[in-house]
């Protein structure tokens, strides 16, 4: 039985959720046909963190990166999509920021999980060789609220990452807190939930090592 399988069954996205995100999956798949993303390449994906991510491209130029984050996307989106902006590209490995607008949503730590695990899965099942890694939700102060759940997704992808050497957590956690304890404000944008320039730089130094 694969990890997460043991927890409470998650519904499909209902025809509204699909239809949200329709434009911007059609907009994807446009783009490919005009500009192929790199084969063999290392794909970003997730919620808005990776879709405003602008410098991506500058942060790894030796590596043939490519984005397609899709604001206020949950986990589910992507893995429902994944035939269509995931799979096709064949990539050598996926790096994934999702689960703060799931956690918001109110999903509990578990049906984040276990719809991260889904996602690997359906990945594995079709490119047993991807790598996937998890950036983890962000501590910010705008849903600080909701920090024990997040700390408890994290911490069971953590501990599932330990069980597949195919999976990896790249641990930004602690480099977004200050020595208070609180999220850094010098990282994020105005908002409060998304990141700045120095943000991403932050982001970037970690995420650069783990990248194949």
């Amino acid at each position: 039985m694969a990890p997460g399988a043991d927890f409470e069954k998650l519904p499909n996205p209902s025809a509204s959720e699909v239809e949200r995100w329709e434009k911007a999956i059609a907009a994807f798949e446009k783009s490919d046909q005009k500009n192929p993303p790199p084969k063999n390449g290392i794909l970003f994906i997730g919620s808005s963190s990776i879709r405003r991510w602008g410098s991506l491209a500058a942060d790894f130029p030796d590596k043939p990166v490519f984005n397609r984050g899709f604001g206020g996307s949950q986990i589910a989106d992507s893995l429902h999509f994944a035939d269509r902006i995931v799979l096709p590209y064949r990539p050598r490995q996926i790096v994934m920021f999702a689960g703060s607008n799931d956690v918001n949503s109110g999903k509990s730590s578990r049906q984040v999980f276990a719809d991260f695990i889904a996602f690997c899965t359906k990945v594995h099942e079709a490119l047993p060789q991807t790598r996937i890694c998890w950036i983890p939700i962000t501590p910010c102060e705008k849903r600080w609220s909701q920090l024990e759940v997040v700390k408890e997704t994290n911490a069971m992808v953590a501990d599932f990452c330990r069980t597949d050497t195919r999976v990896d957590y790249i641990n930004t956690f602690a480099d977004m807190l200050g020595e208070d304890g609180k999220p850094r404000a010098d990282i994020f944008a105005a908002d409060k939930l998304h990141l700045n320039a120095k943000g991403y730089a932050v982001w970037s130094k970690i995420v650069k090592p783990f990248l194949k």
